[in-house]
């Protein structure tokens, strides 16, 4: 007897090695997948604009990129003693022009180098609501607590994602190396202040109009990510107290299910063994200067040691 529908990602011929670099984009779950495989030590990037949502404005963080193409003073504005780019996460935000423009531009250059030599790039899309800032009748990726009245809110059409994808894989194609895997996903987060049927249907949208293009491209894998909060997980145990996000055991089970079809037997057994060790890591005794924690230390210094042997770039350099 089976009591749930377990979904599966669909296993790939191309595989995630340990020297790959994987570049990461869009809404919060992109940071949950991205945390979790920088902990394994994998060289990665995520989201140098902040959290973003919607795939016009992940796609004009894209367009920036590609092209290198700086922020100004006249792209900020300014908001209670603060200078804001509305294409840009609050963490951007600060009481200086210059300050600001700094953050933006300088991640601007580390994700073009990055992408330069990317093998992966994940771009996660939370919603297809959008907001337009009516002074500027532009679109924009954040609010930032603005007053309501200074913006109009609406769905994306199909015809706006279809062409918000469509270039996005072009830009990274471009910048990227060739043979670059793009993943794409929805988030499984629930954007419950839209309201629920609301929610529903701007998810709709998105899985609709993502397989509709990813049908006509090479090298990008559509993961089913929300499929399996919605049908595999689909108990509210799996949800925070907000009941919006998943709990950090949703999240596990589905990197686990993402690293069976998508991980390299040896890339698998490099993460596993540096989930362990920054596990250890985290471990605090109650004694510090005991015999015994020092043998653990240098135990753990081999381990790493021996995981360094492994590939070229620097591993635990935060630990």
């Amino acid at each position: 007897m089976k009591f749930r529908t377990e979904v599966h990602f669909n296993e790939v011929a191309e595989k995630i090695q340990t020297e790959d670099r994987i570049f990461s984009i869009g809404s919060c779950f992109s940071t949950e997948m991205s945390t979790l495989l920088k902990r394994g030590q994998l060289q990665t990037l995520n989201n140098p604009f902040g959290t973003i949502f919607n795939p016009y404005s992940v796609n004009t963080a894209l367009r920036r990129i590609h092209s290198s193409s700086f922020y100004t003073e006249e792209d900020l504005i300014a908001y209670q003693d603060q200078f804001i780019s509305l294409d840009h996460h609050s963490g951007f935000n600060s009481d200086y022009v210059h300050k600001t423009l700094e953050k933006i531009n300088s991640n601007i250059e580390k994700s073009n180098l990055f992408l330069q030599s990317a093998n992966w790039v994940m771009i996660t899309y939370g919603s297809s609501f959008i907001y337009e800032f009516l002074p500027k009748n532009k679109l924009v990726a954040n609010c930032h607590k603005i007053p309501d009245k200074f913006f109009r809110k609406r769905l994306l059409t199909s015809g706006e994602i279809r062409n918000s994808v469509r270039e996005t894989i072009s830009f990274l194609k471009d910048i990227c190396p060739e043979g670059v895997q793009l993943l794409f996903t929805v988030s499984p987060v629930r954007h419950t202040k839209d309201g629920m049927m609301e929610n529903q249907r701007s998810k709709s949208l998105l899985i609709s109009n993502l397989h509709e293009v990813l049908e006509e491209a090479e090298n990008c894998n559509y993961l089913p990510v929300y499929e399996i909060m919605m049908d595999d997980l689909r108990d509210y145990r799996f949800y925070k107290e907000d009941m919006i996000h998943p709990t950090q055991q949703a999240v596990n089970y589905i990197f686990e299910k993402f690293g069976n079809a998508y991980f390299s037997d040896e890339t698998m057994d490099f993460i596993e063994e540096n989930f362990k060790i920054m596990k250890a890591l985290e471990h605090r005794s109650s004694d510090e200067q005991s015999p015994k924690h020092h043998e653990f230390l240098e135990n753990l210094k081999g381990r790493i040691a021996l995981q360094q042997t492994k590939v070229k770039h620097k591993i635990f350099t935060e630990s």
